[in-house]
């Protein structure tokens, strides 16, 4: 299922960043290193959502499509490859700092966060990017919690702030629990020769659309859904990240760097 960003849509890396930044003074609400490997995640979840790459058995290859995207540069590198990584392998590949300003320097280009620097001892600079129009990330917030609601009860907001077969199916099931989709047509799609390329659902106002269900994913991932929904049902979010594939490479890498973290005392 494809989900084509509209013109004044946030790209998932932007989404993503604007919700894991804190509005008032620009820092990261996360780990640095949680925060550029989602990211990573992200940037591989947007180019999925819009044809450009695709998860053929355990590489992520690029089609052949050439969709017009932000992401152009991140793009560009997963064609240059002579051989096909994992989707582990690229969240690693595509975790870095340059990535993370080229997200940033993109939204405040739209307004959407202001270039803030601070110069220590007069040699270095830090940058922070705190929020400028809180309009987009309200709405970001409100569609996270209409997805949420359909598969839970009780779903509140914390204090702070308020594609693949995974997210395609998470969203299906929850039309489905919402009496929206036909459940025998679901059953007729799953027992389909080709169990990546699922025949999507029909379009409904009321069921969550693939892009906020892999927002959600990968803020699961990050370990950021609960900060900002502590009512979330952990048990369903868990599956959800777990059965998206940018978002299991997320979770893979960071379980990796925490390992190498834990043993680093050790040597």
């Amino acid at each position: 299922m494809r989900a084509e960003a509209t013109k004044a849509e946030l790209n998932l890396p932007q989404a993503f960043l604007l919700l894991a930044t804190n509005d008032q003074d620009g820092t990261p609400e996360l780990p640095m290193y949680v925060l550029r490997t989602t990211l990573a995640g992200a940037i591989l979840a947007e180019l999925d959502l819009i044809g450009a790459i695709e998860l053929q058995g355990k590489h992520v290859r690029a089609t052949g499509t050439a969709p017009k995207t932000e992401l152009q540069h991140e793009l560009d590198l997963i064609r240059g490859k002579s051989r096909p990584h994992t989707p582990k392998r690229w969240a690693s590949m595509l975790e870095g700092r340059a990535e993370m300003r080229r997200v940033y320097e993109g939204m405040a280009s739209r307004g959407l966060v202001e270039h803030a620097g601070e110069k220590h001892l007069g040699l270095f600079r830090t940058v922070r990017y705190p929020e400028r129009d809180h309009a987009p990330e309200a709405e970001l917030l409100k569609k996270i919690e209409v997805a949420l609601s359909g598969g839970t009860s009780d779903v509140g907001t914390g204090d702070s702030k308020a594609s693949d077969t995974g997210v395609a199916d998470a969203t299906a099931r929850d039309a489905v629990a919402q009496g929206t989709a036909d459940p025998d047509a679901m059953a007729q799609d799953a027992g389909a020769p080709d169990a990546t390329s699922p025949a999507p659902a029909k379009p409904d106002s009321k069921a969550p659309d693939t892009r906020t269900m892999a927002l959600i994913a990968l803020l699961q991932a990050a370990g950021l859904l609960g900060k900002l929904f502590p009512a979330a049902d952990k048990s369903w979010a868990d599956e959800l990240a777990k059965d998206y594939w940018p978002a299991r490479a997320v979770e893979d890498e960071l379980l990796m760097i925490r390992l190498a973290q834990a043993e680093a005392p050790t040597l």
